[in-house]
């Protein structure tokens, strides 16, 4: 009789671990899905003495994707946010995370520049504001600024072809 509290405490505690490892962590729920993305106001990387808001995007449909010069999954996806860009699916825009100025640009130049323009997050801040879990992180976001989906990781040709391409064909009627 002692050993059962323990031992039924045991199988909780298991069940909700073999629960856990069936999650995918690609779909991380974000609060901030179907709600307006929050404001900033950062300087550009490319011309620090310029900033960027989520204003400035003028009531168009376009993507916020989170990366950093450090990230290797970022590495990985660089080359799909290239042929996105090139195929001119929707605007793409860069949030620099937590990185300097020198190695983002260096990032840029080795691996190509998908983005219409990418700002500096050197401190992190803005990423909290979006709920950033780590880099890559992707957001779709709508023309009256609200976030409609969120990719954590590296985006796959899956996602945009599956569910990237079709959104912003559907947020554009």
């Amino acid at each position: 009789m002692k050993f059962v509290v323990p031992l039924g405490a045991f199988l909780l505690l298991a069940a909700f671990l073999t629960a856990g490892l069936r999650v995918d962590p690609q779909l991380v729920p974000s609060p901030l899905i179907e709600h307006v993305a929050p404001a900033f106001q950062l300087p550009l990387l490319q011309e620090p003495a310029r900033t960027f808001s989520p204003n400035d995007v003028g009531g168009r449909v376009w993507m916020l994707n989170v990366w950093a010069s450090w990230c290797v999954s970022c590495r990985a996806e660089h080359a799909l946010l290239r042929a996105l860009a090139e195929a001119d699916v929707v605007p793409l825009y860069g949030l620099d995370y937590k990185d300097t100025p020198e190695n983002g640009l260096a990032f840029l130049g080795t691996y190509g520049d998908p983005y219409v323009l990418s700002m500096q997050d050197t401190e992190g801040r803005v990423a909290i504001d979006y709920g950033v879990y780590g880099v890559p992180e992707t957001y779709l976001i709508d023309k009256a600024g609200v976030i409609r989906f969120k990719q954590v990781g590296p985006i796959t040709r899956d996602v945009v072809e599956g569910t990237i391409v079709p959104m912003v064909e559907q947020l554009n009627r």
